[in-house]
């Protein structure tokens, strides 16, 4: 598996990696990760395919869901501590 790209965004770190013939979307926020896999066939111009998917929209939920996460974590954490 090797880093292909970086890409800059406020809030995440987001890094596209490739490995077996398909490009990993991996999205970072503190101690949360998502990851995205898409095979290289399904794109017709490579990794300049992968950053069209990667758009406003895409981002959008992309943060809501790291909102679902840390939260389902504190509920989860709480129920262990407490």
């Amino acid at each position: 598996m090797r880093i292909i790209a970086e890409l800059p965004h406020p809030d995440f770190k987001i890094s596209i990696l490739n490995m077996n013939q398909k490009f990993i979307i991996k999205i970072e926020q503190g101690s949360l990760e998502q990851s995205y896999k898409v095979p290289e066939m399904d794109l017709t111009d490579g990794v300049n395919s992968v950053f069209e998917l990667l758009d406003e929209a895409f981002l959008k939920t992309v943060a809501n869901r790291f909102a679902e996460m840390r939260n389902d974590y504190k509920e989860t954490y709480f129920r262990y501590n407490y």
